[in-house]
């Protein structure tokens, strides 16, 4: 046991010594670049005294689930939640779930058999790759936003084909070619699941919705934990696909089930994006600031994710400390997490960021990039 402790050692300590190891840390004071906070939902204080209320209207809210929704845990609200969901993105139902890993690893460890192959974009959402090993499907990456590369694979394969994007991917910012993949995977009568995690809320209710894809895409995975300000997944999906994950998605059976409290969240952050546009229009003002600031990005020109590539661990740090002693946080994503060769500052603008702000941070950045 202690030899098989030391080689657990050994791996920290390397990581220590490149510099990335990763350690848990209270949260700093200062001006917000790095959180997932789009809309700046989470520290609203009109969404979350209409929260408070219902609360205090409905103490219940904040009782345990008392256990997974096939024992006891399957409210009248989350049951109510899951149909508002689904009338609002007007697909057949939806299926809650406490996390978008969650759904992912529901999603991919259950829908494919052994017969089938997940075709992934390299670049997809490591909840995905992890999802692909519980699966005993074959699993193949295509090259990032590559309709050609896909397309190959495609023709190559027998049996059934998942294929599985995001649409707004989390580290460099840039969008998949939906319309496209959706027409390649009708055309071999693949399966497309696409990840919403960022685009949700940014975009509407997300591209799917946007672009009226429903029929085009097998799933849709929207998460709250971001644009929304709140917690928790849903699966967009037909009824027999929910009902297939309620009988065999362990993750889904396995789980106890929230609080009643984060489903009512959810509902109030949908009423609240709908009668409040203030934020979307105040982040995309500050997407197009930070553009006009001339940084070198991959990132598409109206995500709120902005990569800058400092290809050296070490660089990276350097700036990522001065940011932060200049009151900036932001988030360096180091090797070996992405390519050694293509880390990067990973920037993510709010609705709540001054010009100001944005202005005084790509100041900095340019001094090292």
């Amino acid at each position: 046991m202690l030899n098989h402790l030391h080689s657990f050692q050994e791996a920290l300590d390397k990581r220590k010594a490149d510099q990335t190891l990763r350690i848990l840390k209270p949260q700093f004071e200062g001006i917000d670049f790095y959180s997932n906070d789009y809309l700046g939902l989470a520290r609203n204080e009109e969404l979350r005294n209409l929260l408070l209320k219902q609360i205090n209207e409905n103490p219940h809210l904040l009782s345990g689930s008392t256990g997974s929704r096939l024992i006891s845990g399957n409210s009248k609200e989350v049951i109510e939640t899951e149909n508002f969901i689904s009338k609002e993105h007007q697909n057949e139902s939806a299926l809650l779930f406490s996390s978008g890993y969650n759904a992912n690893l529901a999603l991919f460890s259950t829908l494919p058999n052994r017969h089938n192959t997940i075709i992934v974009d390299e670049k997809i959402h490591r909840s995905v790759h992890d999802a692909c090993k519980m699966s005993h499907a074959k699993k193949l990456k295509f090259k990032h936003n590559d309709i050609g590369d896909l397309e190959q694979i495609l023709k190559r394969q027998n049996g059934n084909c998942y294929v599985a994007i995001e649409s707004l991917y989390s580290m460099d910012g840039d969008f998949a070619p939906i319309h496209e993949i959706a027409e390649i995977t009708k055309k071999y009568n693949a399966f497309l699941i696409v990840d919403e995690a960022h685009s949700f809320g940014v975009f509407g209710y997300g591209l799917v919705e946007k672009y009226q894809l429903q029929t085009k895409v097998l799933a849709t995975v929207i998460t709250y934990g971001k644009a929304l300000g709140s917690h928790g997944a849903a699966i967009l999906c037909d009824e027999v696909i929910k009902s297939y994950l309620v009988n065999f998605a362990s993750p889904f059976i396995y789980t106890t089930a929230a609080q009643d409290v984060q489903w009512r969240s959810i509902r109030a952050g949908y009423e609240f994006l709908k009668t409040n546009k203030n934020p979307s229009s105040s982040l995309q003002q500050n997407i197009r600031v930070f553009h006009q600031q001339n940084i070198k990005t991959p990132s598409s020109e109206n995500s709120p994710i902005q990569a800058v590539l400092v290809s050296d661990n070490h660089r990276l740090k350097d700036l990522q400390e001065t940011l932060l002693h200049e009151g900036f946080l932001t988030y360096a994503v180091f090797s070996p997490t992405v390519k050694q060769g293509t880390e990067r500052l990973r920037i993510c603008l709010h609705s709540f960021n001054t010009e100001e702000e944005i202005i005084q941070l790509t100041k900095i950045i340019k001094e090292f990039t």
